[in-house]
């Protein structure tokens, strides 16, 4: 089974940027459609956007559609997650996932205004 591990959360101000990157081990990277989710303080968690196996077809969430950008790099095993004018209403655990079924443990990004 793959095992995920994210990095590149931290704390920034409103407008500024942030890329987490996710890599992934243990299976095929290329069988796996990609994803990024988000858990706020009392708060379900939610899909943020998802990238397929051939990289060719992205999906966002409505709050994060034109800010924010996934991507990946099969020869890295690595998925990413460019974050662009970042909001405070964007502090969450950012967790990365795999085939919706298997999760990293989260990296935490903090906006502060």
């Amino acid at each position: 089974q793959v095992q995920l591990v994210e990095s590149g959360g931290g704390l920034v101000q409103a407008g500024g940027s942030l890329r987490p990157s996710c890599v992934a081990s243990g299976d095929t990277f290329t069988r796996y459609v990609m994803g990024w989710f988000r858990q706020a303080p009392g708060k379900e968690r939610e899909f943020v956007a998802s990238i397929s196996r051939s990289g060719g077809r992205t999906s966002y969430a409505d709050s994060v559609n034109g800010r924010f950008t996934i991507s990946r790099d099969d020869a890295k095993n690595t998925v990413y997650l460019q974050m662009n004018s970042l909001k405070p209403e964007d502090t969450a655990v950012y967790y990365c996932n795999a085939g919706f079924r298997v999760w990293g443990q989260g990296t935490l990004v903090t906006v502060s205004s």
